[in-house]
């Protein structure tokens, strides 16, 4: 990015501003699933990083305790997920002095 870029961006913000949105509404789209063991285990993330589902195979564990170690797997990668990005924003500011803010990275309201 030249001098030329950054005074285009700093004349209108709204289309900066719109740009970004857009960004965000394709990183929001984004899905991708990893497996491992074979594909006895598969996790399907968004964009933002949120673990969207968890699947484990039935012979892995007793049936009647899979739907529940599935939901608190997620549940508790979500909640770390969380944390992270919370403990990253608070160390942005602090280090650019207030200027960080990550809800326009990992789009959303955390």
């Amino acid at each position: 990015m030249d001098l030329n870029d950054i005074m285009k961006m700093l004349r209108d913000p709204q289309a900066v501003q719109r740009q970004m949105q857009e960004a965000q509404a394709r990183v929001a789209a984004v899905s991708a699933v990893g497996s491992a063991g074979g594909g006895m285990v598969k996790v399907t993330l968004n964009g933002g990083m949120e673990m969207l589902s968890v699947e484990i195979a039935p012979e892995l564990m007793a049936p009647e305790e899979r739907g529940m170690v599935q939901d608190l797997v997620r549940a508790a990668y979500n909640d770390a997920s969380a944390k992270v990005k919370e403990a990253l924003q608070s160390e942005l500011s602090r280090s650019a002095g207030g200027l960080g803010d990550l809800s326009s990275i990992f789009g959303g309201d955390r």
